[in-house]
């Protein structure tokens, strides 16, 4: 049986209340997705990328690209039983009565659109409790950390499915699959930078280790 590492999803914001979700997941049911647009020519001899001999002719062998950001895929397990089946457990009398229903509501919460209000914090923009000016009540997307191993990426959580297992006899979820979609925020900000700089080195890495074991 695979063993679980923990993950986590932090809302990077001031916000009432803060967003944070804590889950099990199993490493192997991760999928990460990037793709390419490439600009080539219409001629037949072209379709699929101009002419080229030389490695400074490769430049040209296309004459753009659109990258798109990466976006991931996963499914983590939220299950109360273990909290409910013990009585020391400091979230026993709330999994006892809740279930898992903190958890998923923290991730509904995370998708629905925020507005900010005075002081730079932000509430669910449907509760209207943003400030009167025009762009205090403008909404936005939360910014989420995914805490993955040694990765800290910012992203966007774009869909979410739950698949609910088991039950209370409340009606209440104690045992739930979600699936994540997150896209990848890809800009000028210091997690994404961080992350850049450890995929050069672990590039780096396999190069030397290609090289010394004598491929080339």
């Amino acid at each position: 049986m695979l063993n679980t590492v923990k993950g986590m999803l932090i809302e990077y914001a001031l916000s009432i209340p803060p967003l944070v979700l804590v889950f099990d997941f199993n490493p192997q049911s991760l999928t990460r997705t990037r793709t390419l647009t490439l600009r080539t020519g219409s001629a037949p001899g072209t379709r699929g990328g101009y002419d080229f001999a030389l490695p400074t002719e490769t430049a040209r062998v296309a004459q753009g690209v659109t990258v798109q950001p990466e976006s991931f895929s996963l499914d983590i397990l939220l299950d109360a039983t273990d909290r409910m089946s013990d009585p020391n457990h400091p979230d026993y009398s709330i999994a006892c009565q809740f279930g898992i229903e903190p958890e998923l509501d923290t991730l509904r919460t995370m998708v629905e659109p925020k507005a900010q209000g005075p002081g730079g914090f932000q509430t669910l923009a449907s509760l209207d409790l943003g400030g009167q000016r025009a762009f205090q009540r403008s909404e936005s997307a939360s910014v989420l950390l995914l805490v993955w191993g040694t990765h800290i990426l910012p992203v966007f959580l774009t869909s979410i499915r739950i698949t609910e297992e088991a039950h209370l006899p409340s009606l209440v979820p104690y045992r739930a699959r979600a699936n994540l979609t997150m896209q990848v925020i890809e800009g000028n900000n210091p997690f994404y930078q961080v992350e850049k700089v450890r995929q050069v080195i672990g590039a780096a890495l396999n190069s030397g280790r290609t090289v010394i074991g004598g491929i080339f």
